[in-house]
């Protein structure tokens, strides 16, 4: 009988921890951050006493003109089009904060165009350190116990604001070896520290820094919208080769580019597409390096090889299916086309990085010319149904046929943010 009684009891306790697996499973799929387009509905599966509620007092102003509150469901105003800040509810206590984007429809001019890049930092960037020989034969360290590493931006020297190497060279050449206050930036934080430049040879002094101020290389420019004059590209962040860390840029241009060599793809050792940078026309500026894409505006649309006319709309992710799809991107001759490739995985909760979805390239003229996905086709728009959904991001090393792409309302919110 007692052997009964704990069989009940363990089933019973079993069923009430699988019932609170099931909620806070349910509870986590909801993201935090859900991007949509105006017009469109946002549909969740949630279970039986989860709800979304507005953070806003103001119901009844949010119920009439912007939000109808129905549950798990909400149906917006179709004009309506911004940030609203939800809570998710679990029978009437609230668990869990969701913002809700809602972009304008949004048209644009998929271009596929591979391009120049140039960035410049928001002051001197600091790749490495090394000791030094003075000019009395002596090596030093001038850079130790300073606080200063691999990936700090130093912005200012004794006042003298630093924008760019040679800036540095002439502040540390004034300071004819006396020691110097100087600013850097860390992860956002203004840190100040103090150093002694070294004499290496008569009025030539040197911190046994190794710094650079710009980048530059190819890749792919994805869309421009006639509208606003933005284009996105690259659907990833440029990431500085030394410290591995996402560029901190205050200016940038995209230019033409003349492609000199592809570099075919293969198991373990990815392809690259080489270009040159140098006398080519500008394109437009660049204002935002994010892990999402480069941003900006064309200021010469002449130079870009479309017809600007010829603008679709950018897809909800809701309405990407699994199969087929294609890219569009420019290699031999500078000449654009659009290739066959097979959508595997679509990650639809997935706002947090670039990896969107999984595809497969299918198309056997480009396996053939490229082995697959290259360095330098990040940022092909991706079409499916006559609509943008996506664009490429990134490959596997292990297999260069398949890659990843970043949702396309993920790359109009951060050109448009």
């Amino acid at each position: 009988m007692k052997t009964n009684k704990k069989l009940i009891l363990g089933t019973i306790l079993l069923s009430i921890l699988l019932i609170c697996l099931i909620y806070v499973t349910n509870i986590t799929s909801i993201p935090e951050n859900i991007i949509i387009f105006q017009g469109e509905k946002l549909n969740l599966n949630t279970l039986l006493g989860i709800s979304l509620k507005t953070e806003d007092k103001n119901i009844e102003t949010i119920q009439n003109s912007k939000i109808i509150q129905t549950s798990s469901n909400l149906a917006l105003n179709e004009e309506y089009t911004g940030k609203v800040n939800l809570s998710v509810n679990l029978f009437g206590m609230k668990v869990k904060d969701v913002t809700l984007n809602v972009l304008e429809t949004t048209e644009v001019v998929p271009l596929g165009e591979l391009v120049g890049l140039k960035l410049y930092t928001n002051g001197v960037l600091v790749v490495g350190m090394s000791e030094i020989s003075g000019i009395d034969k002596n090596t030093y360290k001038p850079y130790e116990n300073t606080g200063i590493i691999e990936g700090d931006m130093i912005v200012q020297i004794n006042e003298n604001s630093v924008t760019n190497t040679e800036e540095l060279i002439e502040c540390v050449n004034n300071s004819k070896g006396k020691e110097v206050s100087i600013k850097y930036v860390r992860s956002g934080e203004t840190i100040e520290t103090y150093i002694k430049p070294i004499e290496t040879a008569k009025d030539d002094y040197k911190l046994g820094l190794w710094v650079r101020d710009a980048a530059a290389g190819v890749g792919t420019i994805s869309f421009y919208e006639p509208e606003s004059g933005l284009f996105a590209s690259l659907g990833h962040g440029i990431i500085d080769v030394d410290t591995l860390k996402l560029l901190d840029i205050s200016t940038g241009e995209f230019v033409t580019t003349n492609i000199v060599s592809i570099i075919k793809g293969e198991k373990g050792n990815p392809g690259k597409i080489q270009g040159s940078v140098e006398n080519q026309k500008t394109i437009g500026e660049v204002y935002k390096n994010t892990e999402f894409g480069v941003f900006g505006k064309v200021s010469n649309t002449s130079v870009l090889n479309e017809d600007l006319s010829k603008t679709i709309k950018v897809a909800s992710r809701n309405e990407i299916k699994k199969g087929k799809a294609t890219i569009m991107c420019t290699l031999e001759n500078n000449k654009k086309e659009e290739y066959e490739v097979e959508i595997e995985k679509i990650f639809a909760n997935n706002n947090e990085d670039n990896k969107s979805m999984l595809l497969k390239i299918t198309d056997e003229k480009l396996l053939e010319k490229t082995g697959g996905i290259i360095q330098g086709m990040s940022g092909s728009p991706i079409i499916q149904n006559g609509r943008l959904i996506g664009v490429l991001t990134h490959v596997l090393v292990s297999d260069p046929t398949i890659g990843y792409g970043v949702f396309a309302d993920l790359m109009v919110e951060k050109m448009k943010e």
